[in-house]
């Protein structure tokens, strides 16, 4: 998983790429949009303690709203959340990498 913390990093996301393996977690972040994307993704919203609020597709093109509670979003490829079986009650941890397993 990748973790953009950054405002130029939240802000860049996901656009420009033809494709996203694994996910993109924006922190913090409150909603998404995904004008000029080149594929359909995945959002799941997040509270501060990383449990899911909600889980939704959106193709190019469409302004996601802000979800109330929402401090963090997770974004994968269309189908993936699906497949990892991610909807709201759903509790997420985030291991960052040692500095020498980097």
């Amino acid at each position: 998983m990748e973790i953009a913390t950054s405002y130029r990093a939240r802000t860049r996301g996901l656009l420009g790429r033809d494709q996203i393996t694994g996910a993109l977690l924006l922190t913090p972040a409150a909603s998404v949009h995904t004008f000029r994307m080149r594929f359909p993704i995945d959002v799941a919203h997040l509270d501060r303690n990383l449990t899911v609020i909600a889980v939704t597709t959106m193709p190019p093109g469409r302004l996601g709203l802000p979800r109330l509670r929402s401090r963090h979003v997770l974004e994968a490829a269309a189908g993936a959340m699906t497949e990892w079986n991610l909807r709201p009650g759903t509790r997420l941890e985030v291991e960052t990498p040692e500095r020498g397993d980097r």
